[in-house]
């Protein structure tokens, strides 16, 4: 448990600090840039030459290899919980670095998602044993595809919202890379190479990292950061428990709704408020 959620708290500051360095290369690619199979091509290379961007590439193939050690040694919610202080991180140095102006209502609210999400953390009890689950991999498949086209749709609008839908998407992907990690089983290489989780990892990883970035293009690092923790966090939870057997801690049902509800009313106020700001 300590080794996981060590984990994962190492994790959280390394996607923080990246989530920065993303924003500072994805805004010096024309803004123009949408996820348009014929263009995304050149979307990547464009992203690619950007030092800064390299930069958080690097960190957030160092983050998921600690965060998928706490995936592997923690329930769902508690490791997406551990990795969602880097909300903290990314606001403190966007405040800082990006010129992003955070009012009280809006510093409430990051604290809101973040004890929100403590709560859950705290409510965790065992991890469920991992387990092939082919409905559960379909989903995931079926779920890449809506993403990949509700993307689309958002990244050709400018808007505030757009910001916003796009981080949420991102957060959605990030989950597909959470479930699928937990979804992998240990053997040979030929099993490995033989399960559909095995792709739907990278794949859900990669997309969300083009959604990310095309969503810090748009509007302020908080307003896209803020719906993709929450939803990276309250997906694989809900997925762990109802699905996967991963336990709630005797008496903490409570605390686990309210840490749920707090996350949700956080990532709406500074949604509305941000956008709104755009």
């Amino acid at each position: 448990m300590v080794l996981g959620l060590g984990a994962a708290l190492g994790a959280a500051v390394l996607f923080g600090v990246a989530s920065i360095l993303q924003a500072v290369g994805s805004r010096k690619v024309p803004t123009e840039s949408e996820l348009d199979p014929r263009r995304l091509g050149g979307f990547v290379v464009a992203l690619l030459k950007q030092p800064a961007f390299l930069g958080a590439l690097v960190l957030n193939l160092a983050g998921f290899a600690l965060h998928f050690i706490a995936l592997r040694l923690l329930p769902l919610y508690l490791a997406q919980a551990g990795i969602a202080a880097s909300l903290v991180v990314t606001a403190l140095l966007a405040t800082r670095l990006m010129s992003d102006q955070l009012s009280w209502l809006e510093w409430s609210a990051v604290i809101g998602v973040c004890v929100g999400l403590g709560l859950l953390a705290v409510s965790a009890g065992s991890a469920g044993d991992s387990a092939r689950h082919h409905g559960l991999t379909i989903g995931i498949i079926v779920g890449l595809v809506v993403i990949a086209v509700l993307g689309a749709v958002a990244s050709r609008s400018q808007h505030g919202v757009s910001t916003a839908l796009l981080g949420l998407l991102a957060g959605l992907g990030y989950a597909g890379v959470a479930i699928s990690a937990r979804l992998l089983q240990d053997g040979s290489i030929g099993e490995l190479l033989r399960s559909p989780t095995t792709y739907t990892l990278p794949i859900s990883g990669a997309l969300a990292f083009i959604l990310y970035s095309l969503a810090l293009q748009r509007g302020s690092v908080t307003l896209a950061t803020t719906p993709m923790i929450a939803l990276q966090t309250i997906t694989p939870a809900a997925v762990g428990v109802f699905v996967l057997d991963d336990a709630v801690r005797s008496g903490w049902w409570p605390g686990a709704i309210t840490g749920f509800v707090l996350s949700a009313i956080g990532s709406v106020i500074l949604v509305r408020f941000e956008s709104v700001k755009d």
